[in-house]
This record gives C-alpha cells, sequence and structure tokens, in this order.
C-alpha cells in the first residue's frame, strides 16, 4: 500500500485517507493503528477495526484510475463496499464511485508561493508541515524564509533547529545547506533564506517570488497598518498573521468561521492557539445545548515571551522563572472567541495559568447551558462531533482514563475533549479542552492558507 499511496500523491495529488486520517508518509504500523481506529466510529466491525485486507483492493483499483486532486477516503470506501449488496466486482464498485472524481478532475488553481516571516517556534512547525505538505509541487510551495542575521553560522543553526526538535523530535527526511546561495533544500524543498529588519524592504521578484502569501509569525505588527508593510513588498499579495488580530482584521477559525474570507480580504489574522482550541467545542455547544454565560480557565504550557531565570519583563508576573513556577496572567481568548463566534459575545470571561512544561496546553471551560443535560448525553454528541460532524477536524475526543499531556504532542486537531473529566450537572458542564499549542494550532493556520490559496482538493466519497 505504501507505495501506491505515494505515488498517488506526488504524480496526482491525491491524499489517501481512511476515516479522514491521512495515509501519506505514514509507517506500517500507522496505517494498521488509523484502520483500527474505525471500529469507534462504524457499527458491526471486529474488535480489531476496519482490516486492510478490505481497503487493500480499494486502494488497487483506484490507483488504476486517472483520478484528478482529492481527498481520496478508501477507508469509507471500503466500508460502503462491504454494506453494498448489488454483488458488484471491486473494480465496478470503485469506478462507479469514484466516476466524479475523474470525470470532473479539480483543477488546480496553480501552485502558490509562500513566505514564512520569522522562524520561531510557528515558523519552523509551519516549514515542516509545508514540506510534508509539497505533494507534486502544483500546491503550496514554501519559497523563502524572512529572519535577522544573527552572525556567524546562522544558516546552519536555522537547519539544525529545523532538523531536530526538543518537543516535536527530528525532522521527517534531510537537510541541506546552501551556503553559497543562502538556502536550505529540506527533502528536495529550496527555501531561500533572506536576511531582513524592515518588513518593507524586500523585494522578492528578485528571488522568484510571485502573488506569495506570507505568513507573519512574529507577533509584532499585528493591526492592519503594521502588516500593510509586507504588502508594499514586490511579489507579496496577502499576508497572514499567526497572533490575535487587532482592530478591524478579520480573526479566523478554520472551520468555524472560514466562511467570512474573502477574496478582497489582503490581510487576516489565524487568531490564537487558545482560541482555536476553545472556539469549536463552543460552538458545538453553543449549536446543541446553548450557552447562557461561562468562564475559560487555560492552563498553557510556558512561552519564549517568558523568562528563563528571574529577570525584568514588561508584563506582569512573566518575568519570574518559567520552569520553575506556576504563573497567573491574562489570556484575550475569551474576547477573541466572540469575534470569531457573535452568539458567544458578551458571554465569557478568561483566565490563564502558565506552567512549567514546554508543550500542550488545558482549557477548562466552565459553562451554564441553556439546556439540561447528561453527562452520558454531552459526551456521546461530543464523540459525534469529532467523528461525523464538520468540526471533526477540529475537535478531537479521547476517553483514556490515563491520558496526559504528552499524549497530545502532535495532535493536528485544534482540541482534544477529555470524555472522562467531563462534569455535567443539570444546565451545569465543566469540559477540559486538551491542545497541542504549537502544532495542533499550526494546522489550523495551514488550513486556512490551504482555503485563500485554492488547494482544498474534493473529498471521496463525498462527506
Amino acid at each position: 500500500m505504501i507505495p501506491m499511496i505515494g505515488r498517488l500523491y506526488r504524480e496526482k495529488n491525491v491524499t489517501t485517507t481512511v476515516y479522514s486520517r491521512s495515509l501519506v508518509n505514514k509507517s506500517v504500523i500507522q496505517i494498521l493503528k488509523t484502520h483500527r481506529f474505525v471500529k469507534q466510529i462504524e457499527d458491526g466491525l471486529s474488535d480489531s477495526g476496519l482490516s486492510v485486507v478490505d481497503s487493500f483492493p480499494i486502494l488497487q483499483e483506484a490507483v488504476k484510475l486517472d483520478l484528478g486532486p482529492c481527498r481520496l477516503d478508501i477507508g469509507k470506501l471500503a466500508v460502503e463496499y462491504k454494506n453494498d449488496n448489488r454483488g458488484l466486482s471491486v473494480e465496478d464498485f470503485v469506478r462507479e464511485a469514484l466516476t466524479e472524481a475523474v470525470e470532473s478532475k479539480a483543477e488546480l488553481a496553480g501552485s502558490t508561493d509562500v513566505v514564512l516571516y520569522g522562524f520561531g517556534r510557528i515558523g519552523r512547525i509551519l516549514a515542516r508541515l509545508l514540506i510534508e505538505k509539497a505533494g507534486s509541487g502544483d500546491g503550496l510551495r514554501l519559497k523563502a524564509i524572512v529572519v535577522r542575521e544573527s552572525g556567524k553560522g546562522d544558516l546552519q543553526k536555522r537547519a539544525s533547529l529545523l532538523r531536530r526538535d526538543s518537543v516535536h523530535g527530528p525532522f521527517a527526511g534531510t537537510i541541506a545547506v546552501d551556503e553559497e546561495d543562502n538556502a536550505l533544500i529540506a527533502n528536495g524543498n529550496y527555501i531561500k533564506v533572506i536576511y531582513s529588519n524592515d518588513p518593507a524592504s524586500v523585494d522578492y521578484t528578485q528571488y522568484g517570488i510571485e502573488n506569495a502569501v506570507l505568513i507573519d509569525n512574529t507577533g509584532k505588527w499585528r493591526d492592519q497598518e503594521g502588516l500593510s508593510q509586507h504588502l508594499q513588498c514586490p511579489g507579496i499579495a496577502r499576508v497572514m498573521l499567526t497572533a490575535p488580530g487587532k482592530g478591524s482584521l478579520k480573526n479566523i477559525v478554520h472551520g468555524v468561521n472560514n466562511d467570512m474570507i474573502e477574496d478582497s480580504d489582503k490581510i487576516i489574522s489565524a487568531a490564537s492557539c487558545t482560541t482555536n482550541a476553545i472556539v469549536p467545542p463552543l460552538k458545538a455547544i453553543e449549536d446543541k445545548f446553548g450557552i447562557e454565560y461561562g468562564h475559560v480557565e487555560t492552563v498553557h504550557s510556558y512561552t519564549n515571551d517568558q523568562n528563563l531565570l528571574d529577570n525584568f519583563h514588561k508584563g506582569p508576573r512573566r518575568g519570574r522563572a518559567a520552569p520553575l513556577n506556576m504563573v497567573l496572567t491574562e489570556t484575550g481568548a475569551a474576547t477573541a472567541a466572540a469575534k470569531a463566534l457573535p452568539s458567544l459575545n458578551g458571554k465569557l470571561t478568561g483566565n490563564s495559568i502558565r506552567v512549567p512544561t514546554p508543550n500542550v496546553s488545558m482549557a477548562i471551560l466552565n459553562l451554564t447551558l441553556e439546556k439540561e443535560t447528561s453527562l452520558e448525553e454531552m459526551n456521546e454528541y461530543l464523540r459525534w462531533v469529532s467523528l461525523h460532524s464538520p468540526l471533526q477536524r477540529q475537535v478531537d475526543f479521547v476517553s483514556s482514563p490515563d491520558a496526559v499531556s504528552t499524549d497530545f504532542v502532535g495532535s493536528r486537531h485544534a482540541s482534544v475533549i477529555d470524555a472522562g473529566a467531563t462534569i455535567v450537572n443539570g444546565r451545569h458542564c465543566v469540559l477540559y479542552v486538551w491542545y497541542d499549542n504549537e502544532f495542533g494550532y499550526s494546522c489550523q493556520v495551514l488550513r486556512i492558507l490551504q482555503q485563500i490559496s485554492g488547494v482544498e482538493y474534493p473529498v471521496y466519497p463525498a462527506e
């Protein structure tokens, strides 16, 4: 299966999935675990879940077809075929099911150049994701990163930080350095390293970059005026901010309000990691039970904004040593949530505690609902949301009694509901929501980038 999955991806921009979980670049064990996961969704399967014996023939037949770019769910097709009582052969069933994928071949929007402005925690994770999703090269192409030069050995240090990560592990592939031309070569992707201290002074066209989306990861400029400096540069068409936007900027949480994005929007914000974590489950709860009011408490891993040891800091409390203290601080996520979900305006308060862990945070949603419910109904509903709803890429669900924060490092969901910790008493409920504040958030940023670049391909079978 692995070479067929790779060939579909590289040659046709077809991402092979099993119940929305990608099989691209996955190991044998990961593919088997993904198949086993299906037993949580579909009734009537054995305890071992969906078998590769069932999905393999589907994949074999799909490879023979002249498919256009899409997300191909061989897991759902395999289950549909098992339940089909018409006596069709696998070949006939697959051809029928994928007729539209062959006949209407989605038109490629053409490749989109991407520039990362800033190469810190989020910048490097976005680089990994963009390189991972390069496919045939016809979609998103990471063309450059922009940083301030830090002296001798700068390029080697940038490469090393991309190659090895203390939290997220080693880079999946190879990274080479082109000292002469100031570039990194990651899995064959040629990435120019541009040194600049002024966002308005770079001519990107001289590096072969045209109509690019620039992702500002610095957080230095958060309003329309500051971020507009990037648009003055030749070669830049749109700007995304990986921090909460101020003023009139649209704060987008993918899966919730991304339909607000218009072609005329040249600058948009992907909001914050915490806003992305809390808004999808809040929307799910609001849609089903209604929310009268609530309080959001985030238990957040420490960040580079804090000090390793006690030292001066312009913010209250953040000057104290991050690895040694729980630090009470503020969060704007509750207010920002109302920007993405206006029905919550005036209903939420929030606060935050920074704790001595390097990654993965938790949001505690203490809510008063408009309708009474039970623990069983609440958990079953949230489980359904994670498996079948339009929010399934944003909300995950775990019922393990032994889950701890490191279990969610690398989660691609914006939030993970911990079912074992849920508390419900009539109209009052408390939800405990895990989130990888680095990786999960970066995946949300990438989903917005895919949308505005036109590389969100159709799904087969249709959801």
